[in-house]
């Protein structure tokens, strides 16, 4: 009895659609063509044409330009499909004027057999399982030879054109979620630079209705006791943790990750551990020290504090308005490190630090209204975190 064969179709398909998948050399049916190689003299600072460089699509670096009339392959035009190969890879298509492109990019030209938004959404897949097939621990080579002998599989035309509008009506919804988010961020650093007084004045240029005092020049160590965490040792010992225990283990990672506000920690530290740590069972401001230095935090959840942490303890301060406070001052603590060297803050820098501030109830004012604006920008990192997702679930089942 022969054995029956694997059907080749996605797990996830339009309506209408059930003839098998076609495989095909990726180089049978699309041309990758490189662009031109510059010497750096050749790239100038103005000219007629922008050459266009892999930086340009990731880093906003600045363009070069050329004078050079070359020949047709040479150029990209608005809605070319590309792929970066070098530094960073990956399919794009361009959305902007004709440009020259650099030899670390490939225009890919494509046959009768493949609808441009399909192929940009196949290569995208074929991205997703090159990086997961790495764990993000091995730098990827992509070559022009493997690209074209990459075995894909392919639906008829139709279908092609079904996938690729349906994924790119997705793509246009994470982009715009993407914008709002930027705009919420930076109407919040334009916010922060305005609504805290600048160097050496008495007053912000943005207040809340009914406040006209002059803020105050204080030390934080006249506001607050800072004392710094502690961390059992050797810290790789399993003794320190317990899963079933009910305080949290507050480590660098979990900074970064929840950007800088704990709601729920991986690690538990347990009771002889809570013996060598300091234990917060209510929400405290606490400052990083160390990697993400100068990181404001608050704990919303039962937590024993790592050594690379300070805790403001007593303070008389609202909390709200001093974690906005240091967010916005985290740049300035640069001036207490060597040029190009980490920062090494300490409880005795950080409680000579002189801070002006308001009475308590604008404080209060301040600190509720950032806190209202971190909340809309968290919301739609959900709701962005939760867009990317989809898609990649949807790049996994509606390809073969």
């Amino acid at each position: 009895m022969n054995k029956k064969e694997v059907k080749k179709a996605p797990a996830l398909r339009f309506k209408g659609f059930t003839n098998d998948w076609e495989e095909r050399k990726l180089g049978e049916v699309a041309t990758f063509l490189n662009g031109r190689a510059y010497k750096q003299d050749e790239l100038l600072d103005s000219g007629k044409y922008k050459v266009l460089r892999v930086g340009n699509f990731y880093t906003n670096d600045s363009w070069y330009y050329s004078n050079m009339e070359l020949g047709d392959k040479y150029y990209v035009d608005k809605g070319d499909l590309v792929y970066t190969w070098s530094a960073t890879f990956g399919p794009h298509i361009w959305s902007g004027e004709k440009v020259i492109y650099h030899y670390h990019i490939w225009k890919v030209e494509l046959s009768k057999f493949l609808d441009r938004n399909f192929t940009f959404q196949l290569l995208e897949a074929d991205k997703a399982r090159l990086l997961s097939s790495t764990n993000g621990s091995t730098m990827i080579h992509v070559t022009k030879r493997d690209m074209e002998s990459k075995i894909v599989s392919i639906p008829n035309i139709d279908e092609q054109k079904q996938i690729g509008s349906f994924l790119k009506q997705l793509d246009n919804t994470i982009a715009l979620h993407q914008r709002k988010l930027d705009l919420l961020k930076e109407q919040k650093k334009g916010y922060l630079q305005k609504m805290f007084p600048k160097n050496g004045a008495k007053v912000p240029e943005l207040r809340f209705a009914g406040f006209t005092d002059d803020w105050e020049e204080r030390k934080l160590g006249s506001l607050t006791t800072v004392v710094r965490g502690a961390s059992p040792r050797p810290i790789q010992d399993p003794k320190w943790f317990d899963k079933e225990s009910d305080i949290g283990w507050l480590r660098i990672a979990d900074v970064t990750e929840q950007n800088g506000r704990i709601y729920h920690l991986e690690q538990h530290i347990s009771k002889l551990g809570q013996e060598k740590t300091r234990v917060l069972t209510e929400p405290h401001l606490l400052l990083s020290i160390a990697a993400t230095v100068g990181k404001p935090v608050v704990n919303y959840v039962k937590t024993g504090v790592h050594d690379g942490f300070l805790i403001f303890l007593n303070p008389t301060f609202e909390r709200e308005f001093m974690f906005q406070w240091l967010e916005m001052f985290r740049p300035k603590w640069q001036k207490y490190g060597q040029p190009g060297s980490q920062v090494n803050l300490n409880s005795e820098l950080v409680r000579n630090q002189k801070i002006v501030l308001p009475n308590y109830k604008e404080q209060q004012k301040i600190g509720s209204f950032f806190k209202q604006l971190d909340d809309t920008i968290a919301l739609h990192q959900r709701k962005l975190d939760l867009l990317k997702e989809q898609k990649k679930g949807f790049l996994q089942k509606m390809f073969v």
